[in-house]
């Protein structure tokens, strides 16, 4: 096995997407300066991607390339031997010219030198100029393998085919296509073997590499997935106790209520997003309206619902608020506690978790509110759209954090998975709840196996959503 580590130098035109394409790799929103504004990189700034501690590659980002043209003008203007090749390069490198004039090119060839294999990187959609053609010849005097990365292929206008063309014209034909801002696990995985294919030493550590990042794609979305399953199942178990007879007391327990699952949802919300190490991001606010992980539109509101495609639930209709709903069962019953028998108070309050429960505490003058079914798909579905931005986001990424709306009838109208159904009789299973031996008893089990089979299935939804879109 290699025991260096591979250095890769990221080379291209001033402007391209090199730190954006830094940045994707390495994971990291905060390495180097992205700006829609040329030459923002003036000095060369490096990173290493580590597998269990070990560095196994290590990426240079450098700064863009201006004057290409005046090298080879250099050049004919100091011949040498014909067959100097690489030398002539050296020789520039070693006047004042290159410490002067050509200060910031002389910082990329250097590096590209000391390189094992170098990125060019090209905005492909930007038409193929001349400018482009000579620093392809300057670079490769290096003597270095050079890749080309066609950046930028996500959006419309791109001119991929006349790139390809125009790079087999110079005997570049292992082209890769890598969009920095639109994250494409398919396409890392290519740049990775396409590297492995013009350095052969490096095929077993580059491996290592893609089964590492395979690894900890799996290791977030299954986080994700868990953080969202603890969401809904806290807020398909919680219950707020209200007094029949007290409206100013029933109003305010329903605001606590609503309040406690906005704070549950935001949590969550903030957790996803720092599994993905976008700390920061801005949000388009038309398509994923966040903001510091509060949504635009509140989650109690027929608006929100109707973005979704959902409608209100029943609640209202029985005295709840909006997203509420008093439990159907306890807000019927008018049973006294005379007209119970012993046997069916032994029968009822044996089982304080679902029916006797219920009429344990309407005898006692409450009624259940909780949030209604269709809240809870609400908050799976802002929450699946959420992660799937957020697998698809480059680190590169300077615009706010979008998706496409989806169409995902699985949690718009199917019956709710058997684990949220469960929980719905399982007030002790939500930590929004305040437990009191008198309300319902101490934690039962069953609460971490529906969590794991709710994070399983909603995992499940989300490879069938990407393999239906793409």
């Amino acid at each position: 096995m290699v025991t260096e580590v591979l250095r890769v130098a990221v080379v291209g035109h001033t402007n391209t997407g090199k730190t954006s394409l830094l940045r994707t790799l390495l994971r990291d929103t905060r390495f180097g300066e992205v700006r829609d504004a040329p030459a923002t990189t003036r000095h060369v700034e490096g990173a290493q991607l580590l597998v269990d501690g070990q560095a196994l590659l290590a990426l240079y980002d450098t700064p863009g390339l201006e004057d290409a043209p005046g090298i080879l003008d250099w050049l004919e203007a100091h011949p040498g031997d014909r067959h100097e090749g690489a030398r002539s390069l050296q020789r520039f490198l070693d006047t004042p010219d290159a410490a002067g004039r050509f200060e910031q090119e002389t910082k990329v060839l250097r590096q590209l030198q000391e390189s094992d294999v170098g990125l060019y990187v090209i905005d492909a959609r930007e038409p193929v100029l001349p400018k482009y053609r000579d620093e392809l010849a300057v670079l490769a005097l290096c003597a270095r393998p050079l890749l080309p990365v066609l950046n930028f292929i996500a959006g419309p206008g791109t001119r991929v085919a006349a790139w390809r063309e125009a790079l087999a014209e110079l005997g570049l034909h292992t082209v890769i296509e890598f969009d920095s801002v639109v994250f494409d696990a398919i396409g890392e995985r290519r740049l990775f073997e396409k590297l492995s294919s013009v350095l052969d030493q490096w095929r077993a550590p580059l491996a290592e590499l893609q089964a590492a990042r395979e690894r900890d794609a799996r290791w977030r979305r299954e986080a994700a997935t868990r953080s969202m399953a603890d969401l809904l199942l806290d807020v398909a178990a919680a219950v707020a106790l209200v007094d029949a007879d007290d409206e100013a007391a029933r109003r305010r327990d329903e605001a606590a209520l609503r309040e406690r699952v906005r704070e549950r949802e935001r949590r969550c919300t903030d957790q996803v997003i720092e599994l993905f190490s976008f700390g920061g991001v801005a949000y388009a606010v038309e398509a994923l309206p966040l903001d510091e992980g509060r949504w635009h539109t509140d989650l109690f509101t027929p608006e929100a619902l109707g973005e979704y495609g959902l409608k209100a639930g029943r609640g209202a209709g029985v005295g709840a608020a909006a997203g509420l709903a008093v439990d159907t069962l306890s807000a019927g019953l008018t049973l006294g506690v005379g007209t119970l028998t012993g046997a069916m108070l032994g029968a009822l309050f044996g089982d304080r978790h679902g029916l006797g429960r219920r009429v344990f505490n309407r005898v006692r003058g409450y009624r259940e509110l909780r949030v209604d079914d269709a809240t809870l798909r609400l908050l799976a579905l802002r929450q699946r759209r959420l992660l799937r931005a957020l697998e698809r986001r480059g680190h590169g990424a300077v615009a706010p954090l979008d998706t496409a709306d989806e169409v995902d009838q699985r949690w718009r109208s199917a019956t709710l998975p058997r684990a949220l159904l469960r929980a719905r009789a399982r007030p002790e299973w939500s930590a929004l709840n305040a437990r009191t031996a008198e309300a319902w008893p101490a934690p039962a089990a069953g609460r971490a196996e529906a969590c794991t089979e709710l994070a399983s299935q909603l995992g499940e939804d989300l490879e069938t959503t990407a393999a239906n879109t793409g």
